[in-house]
């Protein structure tokens, strides 16, 4: 059965960092792009970072870039995203999300990946 687990989200205060763990299982990561998205209460879902697979391109929003990193390790099959100078905007639940159809593509930080993780919560506030 295909899973993805977030985890690492937490309380920290502006200025902090977290990093953000999609562990999956089930199926061979090399094999798929993965995407993280964040919602936070009252807002859409929006796409914040992506890497693709083969070669770990990687794509971010506009309002994360220089802060946040996303990673991959296939041996692990774990994708990372290092959240750094975080902000009270980037308090939301964050989710990851994986898509084979977007195998040797630029990943995208659009709703078109077909599995998705539970969620964590992420909270930024002094």
């Amino acid at each position: 059965q295909l899973q993805l687990v977030e985890s690492g989200g937490g309380l920290v205060q502006p200025g902090g960092s977290l990093r953000l763990s999609c562990a999956t299982s089930g199926f061979t990561l090399d094999n798929y792009a993965v995407g993280w998205f964040r919602q936070a209460p009252g807002k859409e879902r929006e796409g914040v970072s992506c890497i693709s697979s083969p070669g770990g391109r990687t794509n971010y929003a506009d309002s994360v870039k220089g802060r946040f990193f996303v990673s991959r390790d296939n041996a692990k099959n774990t994708v990372y995203l290092q959240m750094n100078s975080l902000k009270p905007d980037d308090t939301a639940v964050y989710y990851c999300a994986a898509s084979s159809a977007l195998l040797y593509k630029s990943c995208v930080l659009r709703d078109e990946y077909t599995y998705w993780g539970q969620g964590t919560q992420v909270t930024v506030s002094s």
